[in-house]
């Protein structure tokens, strides 16, 4: 089993910032990747950020040039930084880590998500 733990959403201004953290534990062999995905009202979940553990990344179109997605390994914790945050980028923020929990098995877990909140 793989938990994933995310903090830092809420209610910013627009133009303002807000970092996420989330961390993953449990009985993990290795972790592949981690990253950040939203989904608000009425829309599909999509991708805002994804890093692997050799410090590839890459973006969603709408928020390449705003965020920076960063990693601590040695700690299995994904943070986002976002900033410029528009009314559009109002969602619940969902983590995902994809790795292995044995040399034979692999995870693909979620959090519950955090939600944030962008006003005009």
């Amino acid at each position: 089993q793989v938990q994933l733990v995310e903090s830092g959403g809420g209610l910013v201004q627009a133009g303002g910032s807000l970092r996420l953290s989330c961390a993953a534990s449990g009985s993990i062999f290795s972790v592949n990747a981690m990253g950040w995905y939203r989904q608000a009202p009425g829309k599909q979940r999509e991708l805002v950020a994804r890093i692997t553990n050799g410090g590839s990344t890459n973006y969603g179109d709408s928020v390449k040039g705003r965020f920076t997605i960063s990693r601590d390994n040695a700690r299995n914790t994904v943070y986002l930084q976002m900033n410029s945050l528009k009314p559009e980028d109002t969602a619940v923020y969902y983590c995902n880590s994809m790795g292995r929990l044995t040399s034979l098995h692999s995870f693909d877990s979620w959090g519950q998500g955090t939600q944030v909140t962008v006003s005009s």
